[in-house]
This record gives structure tokens, sequence and C-alpha cells, in this order.
């Protein structure tokens, strides 16, 4: 990955996640604690993440958007691709935000064809980050590829090895900590729709997406941030 890729999303003057998801609020007239509170999460997250101190999870980022009443499509381009087949050099590693080399990062796995339900992404957790607690519709699994994850669901905490897994129903109130010093990588699939795809396209009966294996990439690409129109 180079080093204008990595600064994709960068550029001055570009309008930030966080700006768009104030903008939106505020055009919505929506207070910090009305959003949290629909959203489930706490108004000094929300407030973080307007001033752009706390980057969202995928899945949180989906549940502030699903308050603010817009597809979370409309504020990234979440990398998709219409090939059968794709290979490990062509896989780009995304994020949403923050410092690149300490940031979550993010590599699509699934496709998206008519009647399909499961999103898998690799989860790229760097040391010492922890998502916010959340609880959604759904179900969803954790992998540990490697690395090892403190992985908390309605308050009971255990530690995942890798190769450790873990299924619940996403109702479950859950959040993820990185508690080691070393990057750890997740093998995560769910049924939430992370990426805002829309319609799906392709054939069900022809559908087939093959992923190749990846080694961790220390420079990864922003999702790009969709401008829009600033009210």
């Amino acid at each position: 990955m180079t080093d204008k890729a990595a600064q994709a999303g960068e550029n001055e003057g570009e309008v930030t996640l966080g700006e768009r998801l104030r903008d939106r609020r505020r055009q919505l007239k929506l207070t910090l604690q009305q959003v949290a509170d629909q959203a489930g999460f706490s108004v000094g997250f929300i407030s973080q993440i307007e001033r752009g101190i706390t980057v969202p999870s995928l899945t949180s980022l989906v549940a502030v958007c699903r308050v603010l009443k817009v597809d979370v499509g409309s504020f990234f381009k979440s990398p998709r691709s219409d090939a059968p087949v794709t290979r490990r050099e062509t896989r780009p590693v995304y994020a949403l935000g923050g410092v690149p080399g300490s940031a979550v990062t993010y590599e699509r796995l699934s496709a998206a064809f008519p009647g399909n339900v499961l999103r898998s992404t690799l989860i790229h957790e760097p040391p010492g980050f922890r998502s916010e607690p959340m609880a959604h519709e759904g179900e969803e699994i954790f992998f540990v590829v490697e690395g090892s994850l403190t992985l908390e669901v309605d308050g009971e905490r255990m530690i995942l090895e890798a190769g450790d897994s873990a299924h619940f129903p996403s109702t479950r109130t859950h959040a993820t900590w990185n508690h080691t010093t070393e990057p750890t990588t997740i093998f995560h699939t769910c049924t939430m729709d992370v990426f805002g795809d829309g319609m799906p396209s392709g054939d069900p009966e022809t559908s087939l997406v093959v992923k190749r294996a990846v080694s961790l990439r220390s420079a990864p690409k922003k999702l790009k941030i969709n401008k829009g129109n600033k009210k």
C-alpha cells in the first residue's frame, strides 16, 4: 500500500465522517442525547465521533446512521468486487479513520447478491483498542485468527486466543477489547448490513466469491467519505 493510498481521505478541506454525522444530526434537529439514547450509546461517545476523537466501528456507525435516518453507504464507499474471484494482492485494507498503523482496519470478505444474509470481514484491531458496547438485531461469529481478544457479552468477559471462536445473538450487549500489546486479527461474520450495499446484484444461483489469504498491512487506506451536500 502506498503512502498516497494510506493518506486517502485526509486531504485538506475534505469533510470528515464526524462532521457529516454532526451536520445530519443538526439537520434533523436532534440533540446529542437523543442520538445517544436511540442508538444505545453514551453522549460522550457520540460527541467524540463528531469531533473526530473516536472512530466508530462499522456496526456502531450503522447504529448511528439508523437514528439519523440515512443509509450507512452514504457516508463511505466500501470495497466491492463484481468479479467472482479476487486475489490477495488486490484486496485492499480499509479504515474509517484514525492514524495509519494504529487504527482498526477491515478487509471485506463477503459479496452481495440477492438473498445473501452474511457479512464477513477480517478485522485488525490495534493494541489497546476497545469497541463501544452495543446490541442490535441478528447474530454474529468471532474467530480469532491471530493474537488474543477480550470479548464481553452481557457483562461476562472471556479471553479468546488464536483458534478460539464465539457465536451469539447480536441482541446481547457485546464489546471487544484487544488487551494485548500486539495487533489482533479477527474473522468476523454477522447478519447486520455493515457495508450499506443497498440493493444486491448478481445471481444467487451463480454467484461465487473466493478471497485469497493476505498478510497484515501496516498502511491502510481509509474508506472514502462521501461529502454529500453540506447543510
